[in-house]
């Protein structure tokens, strides 16, 4: 048994492994996963000491906690909450140091959906197509955290940064979203074209790793049937029956049958992981690169 472990005291609501994803396997079919919100996941593993690729734990709004068999350096970031070693307070943002045995305590969110935290090492669970990613669609990586569950940790890369603490963007108060129009557009009527661009829509409690859900005006479609099924996109608004446009995340299918009215710039689509069921999101139409 390795003392280069970590023992999951508490697994939360939904705390997934996840690094950088497994791009380039549409064309199997295998979504690309990975952190949700993939520079956050990467300013802790810079706390840590660890490359931008190294997997981390994404927490979904209730945290978790584990206990180290050996001493390690880590660090939270993403979603702002509370933390505690050996039930002290501790730092949120920052490298700190988990001696073995204790517990480190991620709290619920205090804003935002999802907290990331980095083991210096990594955790080090077996990699599926060269990524160590859980995807919640395809159930390709390990499993869901669940209590009890024995996370491997690989060897510290590097010494933690010499920081108090890191800046981290706030969660979005209104989650603005830029919006290339197409490829199917032309599958809606004017009006919705311009509803979309204009109307008032909401982050739905429905919402997950595989898109997020909106409420809001239904967007009428000019054309009725389905497309036969065609690839998806990560970031595509897909619209269907209901007419609520939903906009695909990491864990998106590859291909689909609904029709995509837009797609979402990929710099915004971070600020989607962190919005909060409620969040205001406006589409704003820009133009093709």
């Amino acid at each position: 048994m390795t003392d280069r472990a970590l023992v999951v005291v508490r697994a939360g609501a939904l705390t997934t492994v996840q690094d950088r994803g497994r791009p380039g396997y549409a064309h199997l079919g295998v979504p690309r996963s990975g952190a949700l919100d993939p520079a956050a996941a990467a300013l802790v593993n810079r706390l840590v000491g660890n490359p931008p690729d190294a997997a981390v734990l994404e927490t979904t709004l209730d945290g978790c906690a584990v206990r180290p068999r050996s001493t390690v350096t880590v660090a939270v970031g993403g979603a702002p909450c509370p933390v505690r070693v050996g039930g002290r307070p501790a730092a949120w943002g920052a490298p700190l140091v988990v001696p073995a045995g204790e517990v480190l305590e991620v709290g619920a969110a205090t804003a935002g959906v999802r907290g990331y935290l980095a083991v210096g090492g990594g955790i080090t669970v077996e990699p599926v197509l060269g990524s160590r990613a859980t995807d919640l669609l395809s159930g390709l990586g390990p499993a869901p955290l669940a209590d009890g569950t024995v996370l491997p940790l690989g060897a510290p890369a590097g010494p933690p940064a010499r920081v108090d603490g890191a800046p981290q963007p706030a969660p979005p108060a209104e989650l603005v979203l830029r919006v290339t129009p197409g490829p199917r557009d032309d599958w809606f009527t004017a009006r919705a074209v311009r509803d979309l661009a204009t109307r008032a829509y909401r982050v739905s409690a429905a919402s997950n790793r595989i898109g997020l859900r909106t409420e809001g005006p239904a967007l009428e479609r000019a054309r009725t049937g389905e497309l036969p099924s065609e690839g998806m996109v990560l970031g595509a608004v897909q619209v269907p029956p209901d007419g609520r446009p939903v906009v695909f995340l990491a864990d998106h299918p590859t291909t689909g049958g609904y029709p995509v009215i837009a797609v979402v710039r990929a710099a915004d689509l971070p600020a989607a992981a962190q919005a909060l069921p409620g969040t205001p999101v406006r589409f704003v139409p820009v133009r093709r690169r």
